[in-house]
């Protein structure tokens, strides 16, 4: 009879376990879709925002293709600091496109199981740093 009381028990637990972790799934899904969601109503920079930006400025200096024979070089800018850093791998060796994973500690706000960098504080722009000076997408587009 504790036998059996011990397995109902077990049983009981595992099913409590199981239904935790499908809420808490549900949930998590749930809250992803719509923080992405609201994340591009804002304008928060992410990946899917900047492949947006690409697609948008496709052909023009306001894509690093465009404007590399310029001596543009990917970088991000805090609008809200002025802080400019240049785009740089995970590893700290610059990249040649827009990649998240380099960014400050500080900026990131939004990082996926994998430890990708998969947003970062609103105030965060893409661009190109040129001689010293940072340029949104459209001012390089103008400028070249």
């Amino acid at each position: 009879m504790l036998h059996l009381i011990q397995l109902g028990t077990a049983y009981l637990e595992l099913i409590n376990m199981w239904t935790m972790a499908l809420n808490s799934e549900k949930q998590s899904v749930g809250n992803s879709t719509e923080t992405e969601q609201e994340m591009k109503l804002r304008g928060v920079l992410s990946e899917q925002l900047l492949r947006d930006q690409n697609r948008e400025f496709a052909g023009t200096a306001g894509v690093s293709a465009g404007n590399r024979s310029k001596a543009f070089v990917p970088a991000f800018q805090n609008t809200r600091s002025g802080e400019c850093v240049v785009s740089r791998f995970a590893d700290g060796s610059e990249a040649p496109i827009h990649v998240l994973d380099g960014l400050p500690s500080h900026w990131i706000t939004s990082v996926d199981e994998g430890g990708h960098v998969t947003a970062v504080d609103e105030a965060v722009v893409a661009g190109f740093m040129h001689k010293g000076r940072f340029y949104t997408r459209e001012e390089a587009v103008e400028a070249c």
